[in-house]
């Protein structure tokens, strides 16, 4: 199990521990076996277990609800949010510029590489919530789209 080396009066001592339980403990000490008891109960060593939570995209909906529009729903309106943190580099669109699905509409920093996010619906540019130099954060809405 574990092995030690012990000093005793100058004399050293190559020990080791094959096994116990409770309070008695089986040694070898330089080739031979003795059986000790120590003062109080050893108690094995638990060893801690790591428990991870599963993890998942955050996305703008629960996912219970369905990925469609709702018939209300103007066809298109909707937001554009971060996907990761970074810092804005370029806006590629202005308010009131008509877009089409895939359309590029701005680019950012996030892990030393620059990302371009793209137009995930058509519509016209409502609102832009960044410009160049801002920091974001995952989930924040860029921009607005009706």
């Amino acid at each position: 199990m574990k092995n030690y080396k012990i000093k005793i009066n100058e004399n050293t001592y190559d020990v080791n521990v094959s096994s116990y339980e409770g309070n008695k403990v089986k040694l070898d000490v330089n080739g031979k076996q003795y059986e000790v008891e120590v003062d109080k109960s050893l108690e094995p060593i638990k060893t801690p277990q790591i428990v991870r939570t599963k993890s998942e995209p955050s996305t703008e909906t629960h996912k219970a609800t369905a990925k469609t529009s709702s018939p209300s729903e103007k066809k298109g309106a909707g937001v554009i949010k971060a996907p990761l943190p970074g810092t804005i580099i370029s806006v590629f669109v202005n308010v009131g510029d008509k877009v089409n699905t895939g359309q590029k509409l701005l680019t950012w920093e996030a892990m030393k590489m620059e990302n371009n996010l793209t137009s995930d619906r058509e519509g016209t540019i409502k609102a832009i919530k960044v410009k160049p130099g801002d920091t974001i954060l995952e989930g924040d809405v860029l921009i607005e789209i009706e």
